[in-house]
């Protein structure tokens, strides 16, 4: 067990909701350390539904690629906690975070606090000691009342918008949009991608938008890409992260980071972009359990991301997959669009994965077309000869575990 564990276990104890949507303890916190978010690098902002750890990657890419050091803060971690911070362009180390969080601890003195609030704090701490060029946070949940809406960016982008978190959000796509638009501020650009029409019209409400297909324009162009918007055109390699919806994100970050006067002007580190379990290809012990065959992971677990996945498998063909869900997640609605590309269906909850939805669950979410895995190894040693690429999606907290198996090391 890390020393960063016992920390948090014991953060959980201080406040009776795991998710809190309110800046109050989180701003008398930081005052108390000395306002360290006061401290950062120009930062750019990144809200929405689907998209935003995507979007965070290409701005990193971008930013590095152009000799940038880049503060990140992304969440959550697929199998390190430490992997949520990445400072001056390398992930924090467990002792430094540990000793920053344990630092915060006695500083809080047992008031009442989220971890997630503990730990955005560590990251702003974690980031005033460091020099760098450009600050890249990424939402936890929402965007009005979420722990890292305490700051003021220099540009803020805000990605695909669908249903999800409703049960804090609002049941409808417009106060869904309303919460993530709390991220913008007077004066400050805010950019986004393509959007429903209630998304965007609730974004608009709120303020201007730098939006695609008006204020800016991304398209394919050969091998690679050719982006536009008022300051010009630009020509952009292929992104690094596969799948036809990262034009998407790669427009949004291309254009925040235009949008935030960084002067940058050389755009090749998009193509060296990457994000673990997003359209990822698996080679390692789990890949082995289906010679001949290609096993892809994704994170996607509400119902926008099926949609996207959906669209991405029309160009497959027919694919097995394997999925497990999180509680509380509208599987049926996730699966959907999945059902028809399927060459075959299982439903997975591996031991460690947190919040498992129940095998059951997903099966009955299925209309009982999936068979139970019960396991990730357990599907794909079941496969049978039918053709396909096998893609393993649901959750971020299965990908977690399906990288442990594999073998990745995510650095």
């Amino acid at each position: 067990m890390s020393r960063i564990e016992p920390i948090v276990a014991r953060l959980h104890a201080l406040h009776p909701r795991l998710i809190d949507l309110s800046l109050d303890r989180l701003l008398r916190l930081l005052a108390q350390l000395g306002h360290p978010e006061q401290k950062l690098p120009p930062i750019i902002h990144v809200a929405g539904t689907n998209g935003k750890g995507s979007t965070c990657a290409f701005v990193r890419a971008i930013a590095e690629g152009a000799g940038l050091r880049v503060h990140v803060y992304t969440s959550p971690h697929l199998v390190h906690f430490n992997e949520r911070f990445r400072v001056a362009g390398r992930l924090v180390t467990d002792a430094a975070l540990a000793e920053t969080m344990e630092a915060i601890e006695r500083v809080n003195d047992g008031a009442p606090i989220t971890v997630f609030e503990v730990i955005t704090a560590a990251a702003f701490v974690l980031f005033a000691q460091t020099p760098a060029d450009l600050c890249v946070l990424e939402v936890g949940l929402g965007g009005r009342g979420d722990a890292t809406n305490v700051i003021t960016p220099v540009a803020c982008a805000i990605t695909s918008i669908s249903m999800d978190h409703r049960e804090l959000l609002g049941e409808t796509l417009a106060l869904i949009a309303a919460e993530k638009a709390g991220i913008m501020k007077p004066g400050i650009p805010t950019v986004t991608g393509e959007q429903p029409a209630e998304a965007m019209a609730a974004l608009e409400h709120a303020g201007p938008m730098r939006a695609r297909g008006r204020d800016w324009w991304i398209e394919r162009d050969g091998a690679g890409l050719r982006y536009r918007d008022a300051l010009g055109e630009v020509a952009l390699p292929a992104p690094g992260l596969p799948g036809e919806h990262q034009l998407d994100n790669a427009g949004i970050a291309v254009a925040v980071v235009r949008a935030a006067g960084l002067g940058i002007t050389d755009f090749a580190g998009l193509a060296r972009a990457s994000w673990p379990a997003r359209m990822q290809r698996l080679h390692g012990d789990l890949a082995a359990l289906v010679p001949g065959r290609e096993l892809w992971l994704d994170g996607g677990h509400n119902p926008g991301a099926g949609d996207v996945l959906a669209r991405h498998l029309a160009d497959w063909g027919p694919t097995h997959l394997i999925v497990g869900m999180k509680q509380a997640k509208d599987t049926a609605e996730f699966l959907r669009p999945l059902l028809p590309h399927a060459a075959s269906l299982w439903a997975v909850a591996e031991p460690e994965q947190h919040q498992a939805l129940p095998v059951e669950a997903i099966i009955a979410a299925s209309g009982g077309l999936a068979r139970p895995g019960p396991t990730v190894a357990d599907a794909l040693r079941s496969l049978d000869d039918t053709p396909g690429r096998v893609l393993i999606c649901g959750s971020l907290y299965l990908a977690g575990e399906v990288l442990k198996a594999d073998g990745v090391q995510l650095t």
